[in-house]
């Protein structure tokens, strides 16, 4: 009986261990889609990537000389919900750079972490060819989005990093979630920044809700002694889909701040 019993409970377990493996991406990648492609104008255009992929931007030019704000989402957004903070960036001096995610809007192709890697990098060729320099990039991530960011800092692509409500790795979150599962045998997709924060010599600004209960802030207070020059502030009362919404926006400004070249 207790054979059968144990070989059952390991039958069930081998079940559950395949199906996170085969399932993790339609979690971790939501991706929110748009029946009808965005039309080019007002800020809006399409970058083609490898083969017949392409993802939108939204790019809002920066006055001469200015910095320019390129910034990857969280998994639950999508390009459109981004003007918002495009316009308010704008309104500071700063230039303003989003770019969707294969597979998110009316992007085409499934979201993998190669994949969100290629289409920041070509973004970042993109704006190079505006003219805008790599003292002139600050780099911007959101959730999900701050592991590309980071991502791209290690490759050396911006000046100024900020990451609000940024994780360690996608590991460490799963692993946290689901503590009886072996999650970094099971992982495809790492997006590790602390493995890569020491490799990351611009300055971080990170900021964190305090009450968030998706990446515990634990995981950005740790993120700043692991960059050489991070600053920490974390948002008393704010959870992970709140911490920027205050109404005086006054975290927005902080990040315009940050951009525009203050500590």
């Amino acid at each position: 009986m207790l054979s059968i019993t144990l070989a059952t409970f390991g039958t069930m377990y081998l079940v559950l261990c395949v199906a996170v493996f085969s399932l993790q991406r339609s979690l971790l990648y939501p991706a929110p889609q748009r029946a009808q492609p965005l039309s080019e104008g007002g800020g809006f255009s399409r970058l083609p990537l490898e083969g017949s992929l392409y993802v939108d931007l939204f790019h809002l030019p920066a006055p001469p000389g200015a910095p320019t704000v390129v910034h990857f989402h969280g998994n639950g957004e999508q390009l459109l919900t981004q003007t918002g903070l495009g316009t308010l960036m704008h309104e500071r001096g700063l230039g303003f750079l989003a770019v969707e995610y294969p597979g998110y809007g009316a992007s085409p192709g499934s979201p993998t972490e190669k994949g969100l890697y290629a289409a920041a990098e070509a973004a970042l060729t993109w704006i190079r060819a505006k003219g805008v320099t790599v003292q002139q990039t600050v780099l911007s991530g959101r959730s999900l989005g701050t592991g590309v960011a980071v991502e791209m800092a290690r490759r050396g692509h911006g000046a100024r990093v900020m990451l609000v409500s940024p994780y360690t790795s996608i590991p460490d979150i799963g692993a946290s979630a689901f503590p009886f599962l072996p999650v970094r045998l099971l992982a495809r997709d790492w997006f590790d920044t602390a493995s890569k924060a020491a490799w990351v010599p611009q300055p971080v600004l990170i900021i964190h809700g305090e009450e968030d209960d998706l990446i515990p802030v634990a995981m950005g207070r740790k993120l700043g002694t692991l960059f050489p020059h991070a600053v920490v502030e974390t948002v008393a009362g704010a959870g992970h889909n709140d911490v920027l919404e205050d109404m005086a926006r006054v975290r927005k400004h902080r990040m315009a701040s940050f951009a525009l070249g203050e500590p």
